[in-house]
């Protein structure tokens, strides 16, 4: 499949790879080159490959409730909320945002890799529901394009009014129209950065997109989104999120709540695994030896000797904040004290690495730290 950018990126000699059963950019001119411009200026992203699913009806707030771990049906007209949907066993089928544009109407935006299993998972459990609940799927309709880094806002302001920089994190408007075009633009994104996330008609996707070009922001490919997500510790599905992985396990606790009086599908598992805590823990790694890097898969050892595998890696890359590889790894809990040392096995050998608190890198008011 294509997103409604896809010739746009082709022509404008973007290295295209398939992802999420799209065909989407890359990278244009170097990971480390548009990672460094969404670090320290601003960069655009085509992330339309994500899906879009529309919840509406008398019954919908409590139906996103019943299906999320957070509670968006809490949240105020223009607010969204990060979360995750689950099964019966706690495992993650999807994380996602939702935002409510409306007191009975709630948008869904899910990954591109899950979407066809989601849009199946959530009709099923709408038949629970009855003529309360409609859903429809937006996905083919919309366009996504993400603005992010420390000069976004101030481009946006200049582009759609001092207004957007109002927006507090999480929070979205459709009140800022784009070359004409009407929009909805969210304070929300994947890079560690500050920035916006700009939904648009699938039709109206390139002259949008073209507008945001002339004002010389540097279109960046999935290569840097991945670096810059991996810094930032977001999790992406099928790594650190997956049917056999609990968002406990998976470090968001924030984003589950725990009162028994709401209830949503998989509670209780998580709820039995917050009180006894998770036997497996995701955790960060600064590899301390040469440029050695553990990619998704690779063995966690207990030490540089004996065969004792106490977990995976989830993701790794070199992150250009820290000038060193890192990599983020599901362990069992015991291993994932900060400051130990465990192995991994690297193409033969094994290259220890410390655990660190995540994210690696965190931005600061003063200018971009690493963490």
């Amino acid at each position: 499949m294509e997103t409604p950018l896809t010739a746009w990126h082709r022509q404008h000699e973007a290295k295209m790879v398939e992802f999420g059963g799209y065909v989407m950019p890359l990278e244009y001119t170097g990971i480390l080159d548009e990672h460094h411009a969404v670090r320290t200026q601003v960069g655009m992203f085509d992330v339309s490959h994500m899906g879009q699913f529309l919840v509406t009806g008398p019954g919908a707030a409590d139906f996103v409730d019943r299906v999320t771990t957070h509670r968006p049906g809490r949240l105020a007209v223009g607010q969204a909320a990060y979360g995750a949907m689950c099964q019966e066993d706690g495992g993650t089928l999807d994380d996602l945002v939702v935002y409510r544009r409306a007191a009975a109407e709630f948008m869904l935006v899910v990954n591109a890799a899950r979407r066809k299993d989601d849009w199946a998972w959530l009709n099923q459990q709408r038949g629970r529901e009855g003529g309360a609940v409609r859903l429809t799927d937006l996905s083919d309709a919309l366009a996504l394009i993400a603005v992010q880094g420390p000069q976004a806002m101030d481009l946006m302001k200049d582009l759609v009014g001092p207004g957007v920089a109002e927006l507090a994190r999480f929070r979205f408007s459709t009140a800022f129209g784009i070359a004409g075009r009407p929009t909805l633009i969210s304070r929300t994104g994947y890079t560690g950065e500050d920035g916006v996330e700009i939904y648009t008609a699938a039709e109206d996707a390139l002259e949008v997109w073209e507008v945001l070009a002339a004002r010389e922001i540097k279109p960046i490919g999935l290569g840097a989104r991945d670096t810059l997500r991996l810094e930032a510790g977001l999790p992406l599905y099928g790594h650190e999120l997956a049917t056999d992985i609990s968002p406990v396990e998976a470090g968001l606790r924030p984003f589950i709540r725990t009162r028994p009086d709401q209830q949503f599908i998989g509670q209780e598992p998580l709820l039995r695994q917050l009180a006894a805590g998770p036997k497996r823990q995701l955790i960060g790694l600064r590899m301390e030896e040469g440029g050695a890097i553990a990619r998704s898969g690779y063995p966690v050892l207990a030490d540089s000797e004996a065969e004792i595998e106490v977990g995976r890696v989830t993701s790794g890359s070199y992150a250009p904040a820290l000038r060193r590889p890192v990599a983020m790894a599901l362990v069992a809990a015991e291993r994932a004290q900060p400051d130990t040392t465990l192995w991994v096995a690297i193409r033969g050998k094994r290259v220890p690495g410390r655990v660190v608190p995540l994210p690696f890198y965190r931005r600061s008011r003063g200018g971009r730290s690493p963490g």
